[in-house]
């Protein structure tokens, strides 16, 4: 899908529920906001920046990550796993980002990814919400594709 057909380039915010005009999908304004923690996140990711990756998770025990081997439910759980990580610094390529948001404190980013030295493409789930603190993931979901075949 070329860039200029996916979602998130639309340049026009639409009324997203009838009852509240105010409500819009994808305001420039905010769509930027969580781009920039997007890339953070992404950034520490690869880095293994645990301090980073704990700060941008909502520090509450309704915050839910669905790894590829674990189920991680409530901020502790998340960070004991990212704590007790032994892998370091990996690369990785984003595919199809897609970033959605819904009014100005609530967002999705969606992504794929192939990370180097392996052959299962993956993809990736953040729900974001604004919260005092700034843009926090609320529920994160990581998965791999089988081979096709």
């Amino acid at each position: 899908m070329s860039e200029a057909t996916r979602p998130e380039s639309a340049s026009a915010s639409a009324p997203a529920h009838p009852a509240d005009p105010s409500y819009e999908i994808n305001r420039p304004d905010v769509v930027a906001e969580v781009r920039a923690v997007f890339e953070r996140y992404e950034r520490a990711l690869l880095a293994n920046d645990v301090p980073v990756l704990e700060t941008l998770f909502w520090r509450s025990p309704h915050t839910t990550r669905y790894g590829v081997g674990e189920n991680l439910y409530g901020w502790p759980e998340i960070s004991a796993f990212r704590r007790a990580r032994t892998t370091g610094a990996f690369d990785r390529t984003l595919m199809c980002t897609v970033i959605t948001t819904y009014g100005r404190d609530f967002a999705t980013a969606n992504t794929e990814y192939l990370r180097a030295g392996h052959d299962l493409p993956g993809r990736e789930t953040k729900t974001l919400l604004r919260t005092t603190e700034g843009w926090r993931i609320v529920s994160a979901h990581v998965s791999l594709l089988g081979r096709t075949v």
